[in-house]
């Protein structure tokens, strides 16, 4: 039974404009028609790529992270390693084992570690009002380091092995920026 109490929230999509559209994003305008028939724009959002987020441990229990410049706040930040799913396409359990696939590449090419102990956390939106993607959080366990990194060419990565008290630390000082890392540390540690 579908459950239609929200009805009277839902916006109605009027009008887009798509104002860049490659193979990284789809940046839009748009008009959308409120509950009350008034339409306001603009709105903006995008589509980009699904991605991947790790929260991986060492044998000793050690996270391990990886610095790198942020463009978006333009500062070297400490985080978990993350990166594009190649495909959406496919059923929900189809889109978590191709996640799987990228997270297991992402680690092994940002940090030269590989993990037989992984477990899927978490679906979630990655910014749900201003864009469709979506988040895969996992937890890998027990990584051991078996190649050197492998850096795509706009990658320029330091990996760093942190306790769970540094990662603390770090999130208290506001030096561990990314929400959905901090997701994924909080769902591998409670979930």
């Amino acid at each position: 039974m579908k459950d239609n109490s929200d009805k009277d929230l839902i916006w109605e999509e009027v009008k887009t404009e798509h104002l860049v559209q490659d193979e990284w994003i789809d940046f839009r305008r748009h008009a959308y028609r409120f509950p009350d028939g008034t339409v306001f724009e603009p709105f903006y959002s995008y589509s980009r790529r699904d991605f991947v987020v790790i929260a991986a441990t060492d044998t000793e229990g050690r996270y391990i992270c990886v610095k790198q410049f942020r463009q978006g706040i333009r500062e070297v930040t400490t985080e978990f390693c993350a990166g594009g799913i190649e495909t959406k396409d496919g059923s929900e359990q189809d889109r978590i084992e191709t996640a799987l696939e990228a997270a297991k590449r992402e680690l092994l090419e940002e940090t030269g570690y590989t993990s037989s102990e992984w477990r899927f956390l978490l679906m979630i939106p990655s910014h749900a009002t201003i864009t469709d993607n979506y988040a895969y959080l996992f937890e890998a366990k027990n990584c051991v380091r078996t190649s050197d990194q492998h850096l795509d060419e706009t990658e320029f990565l330091k990996v760093e092995i942190r306790s769970e008290p540094e990662i603390e630390a770090l999130i208290k000082a506001g030096k561990f920026q990314q929400a959905l890392h901090i997701l994924a540390m909080l769902c591998s540690k409670y979930r």
